[in-house]
């Protein structure tokens, strides 16, 4: 028998090398930063904040533990969305040279913006509950001092109530949720059993029984693992098409001003409502109604 080439055969080999093996999973991390450990009021939340510095290391410190447990399961690439306050907390120099980070506003997709059908997994790092939760520490859905309640098709729901859907919509499930004791519990009940890790008990919306930054780690890396882990298993969270997004404001003057619009009813002194596509309409509708100012400049 003839003798293939060396160099044909090398790649003949290599080839069918590649076709045997499975692409390592992507993974997507919208983080926050109200549900990091020790993390209870304004102080730790932002630039005028005296502990803010030393709270984004350990918000970054929490998603690079996240990351340390994804892949230590085999996760390969991974995209981070800073997606507090600013969306400029997270330490770039502290995080591997091979993650991407998405940072900044405005972005059609929020907190879940670069989220595609090319991922295989989802975690929310650093998660609080929601505006109508009674409990949680610094509880709210996408603006505290604004709106009051969010609900889609009719149910109230946190902001990883919609940024699950967005995942959703691209058929991928949320694995991993990380934050106090409320969120985890409302976000459970919204996208199912998953992975958590509890790093804080609230007692009340500024305060908190909290772990230590370096057990709070190692919680994360360890169920972190474990989601990816699991992954076979896990299902994506989805809404039914249309949409209807339900928004009550705590004041009335927006309600009564965006009702101006054509695809907006008002539906009572404080609320509106916007019946959509599907949850990526929901999300460029939410951006506009909580980013839109008309002295925006550049």
């Amino acid at each position: 028998m003839r003798r293939l080439p060396l160099v044909l055969t090398l790649l003949l080999a290599t080839a069918h090398t590649a076709a045997g093996q499975e692409r390592a999973p992507r993974l997507y991390i919208s983080a926050d930063m109200e549900g990091v450990s020790g993390v209870v009021t304004g102080d730790q939340l932002g630039p005028g904040g005296f502990e803010y510095e030393r709270f984004r290391e350990i918000m970054t410190r929490e998603v690079l533990a996240s990351i340390r447990g994804a892949r230590a399961a085999g996760v390969g690439d991974v995209l981070i969305s800073d997606s507090h306050g600013n969306g400029e907390n997270l330490l770039l120099e502290l995080l591997p040279a091979d993650v991407q980070v998405v940072r900044s506003w405005p972005r059609p997709l929020g907190m879940m913006e670069g989220i595609d059908s090319t991922f295989d997994a989802v975690f929310f790092v650093g998660y609080h509950a929601g505006t109508t939760n009674p409990d949680g520490v610094r509880a709210h859905t996408f603006s505290s001092a604004r709106l009051a309640d969010v609900r889609v098709n009719g149910e109230s729901v946190p902001e990883a109530g919609i940024n699950a859907a967005i995942a959703g919509h691209f058929g991928v499930p949320v694995v991993l949720v990380t934050g106090d004791d409320a969120a985890v519990a409302e976000i459970r009940s919204v996208v199912g059993d998953v992975e958590a890790a509890v790093v804080k008990w609230n007692v009340s919306f500024h305060a908190a029984r909290t772990m230590m930054p370096e057990a709070a780690y190692a919680l994360i890396e360890a169920r972190a693992r474990s989601a990816i882990a699991g992954l076979a298993s896990a299902r994506p969270y989805r809404v039914d098409d249309p949409v209807t997004l339900d928004v009550r404001f705590k004041n009335y003057r927006p309600s009564q001003v965006l009702a101006f619009l054509p695809i907006v009813e008002r539906t009572d002194a404080h609320s509106i409502r916007y019946v959509a596509d599907d949850i990526l309409a929901v999300s460029r509708f939410l951006q506009f109604l909580t980013g839109y100012d008309a002295g925006l400049e550049p």
